[in-house]
């Protein structure tokens, strides 16, 4: 009898601790690990949200980039902590690809979404003297003329790749490859002439589209942008729809396992970081749509993100393994 209330009374200890224990957090700086390089895309959106949330969670969030390996060295830094909230992993979506490109066993279904703060949207974009100047016209053009367009490529797996496989998936057309280390490179060949095309996100390309450096055939959506005067490529091919909203993301995740309190307050205080007016108007500057989503919504939006690219790919052959390895279902 005595065991059994001694085990009873340590019991509820150690759950009045736990209980406490979340109360009480944080009660010391939180570490904030950037899968990317200082001044990036993700580093310039995390730097920008992360002081507001400090406000709402009464602590500081330590930010320092971890950058290799596609996002990976960051992705598995953060798996081996604990799982109590102190590190967050500020990434982008190239996770959810590492296990069919061959670079790793995880994906965020091994992590709590906090929040994905916002997404980017693709435009593809043309040299001013192309012969073509609409979205409808590129793919007439290219399929009269097999191989006759050099579009810009920064690799297997880079939104490149997955936007020219997903309008090859609806208009079968064959295009010549010319790899860069990086968009702002793919983007200036471009105004020098050295390719024709480039599918790039909206931010990157938009100073250059404003100030008549390219020109704009279509956007890779489904709905238009209130920043540039140009139609989703749905207006003509609506078979496009079934794959999109598409683009990059940014989020902010947790080791699986973590107190649901605890996410939950970083959650509040991140998406309370997203209403701030310099956040916003970052968002809006660089074309990237707000999205501040948790929980449920945010793991369907992952699973069918990575659905959807994962399948792009395997198609087009740029993949290492299939998709079927990991359960990953084919997009209806």
């Amino acid at each position: 009898m005595k065991k059994t209330l001694l085990a009873l009374s340590v019991a509820a200890l150690t759950t009045f601790a736990s209980f406490s224990a979340v109360a009480e957090y944080p009660d010391k700086d939180i570490q904030g690990i950037i899968a990317w390089g200082a001044g990036g895309s993700t580093d310039t959106v995390m730097r920008s949200v992360t002081p507001h949330a400090e406000k709402v969670l009464g602590t500081s969030v330590v930010m320092t980039n971890r950058t290799g390996g596609v996002g990976a060295i960051a992705t598995k830094f953060v798996q081996a902590q604990k799982a109590d909230g102190y590190t967050l992993l500020m990434n982008a979506e190239n996770p959810q690809l590492y296990k069919v490109m061959g670079l790793g066993d995880m994906d965020y279904g091994d992590f709590t979404t906090v929040t994905l703060l916002a997404r980017g949207t693709p435009v593809l974009v043309a040299r001013n003297d192309a012969p073509y100047n609409t979205f409808k016209e590129f793919v007439e053009y290219t399929q009269a003329n097999p191989k006759g367009v050099k579009v810009g490529s920064t690799g297997p797996g880079g939104l490149t790749s997955v936007v020219v496989a997903m309008l090859q998936a609806e208009n079968p057309m064959e295009l010549t490859n010319i790899p860069y280390d990086g968009d702002g490179p793919a983007l200036t060949a471009l105004q020098g002439g050295a390719i024709d095309v480039m599918p790039a996100v909206l931010g990157a390309a938009l100073e250059h589209i404003k100030a008549g450096r390219m020109k704009v055939l279509g956007l890779v959506s489904n709905e238009p942008s209130p920043l540039i005067d140009a139609q989703p490529i749905t207006d003509d091919y609506p078979g496009y729809g079934k794959y999109l909203p598409w683009g990059p993301f940014f989020g902010i995740f947790v080791k699986k396992g973590t107190p649901d309190d605890i996410v939950a307050k970083l959650a509040d205080a991140y998406e309370k970081g997203t209403e701030s007016e310099d956040f916003k108007k970052l968002m809006e500057d660089r074309g990237f749509t707000i999205m501040a989503v948790h929980g449920d919504e945010a793991d369907q939006f992952l699973k069918r993100w990575q659905s959807v690219t994962s399948w792009l790919l395997q198609d087009a052959g740029a993949t290492k393994k299939s998709p079927e390895e990991f359960g990953i279902p084919k997009p209806e």
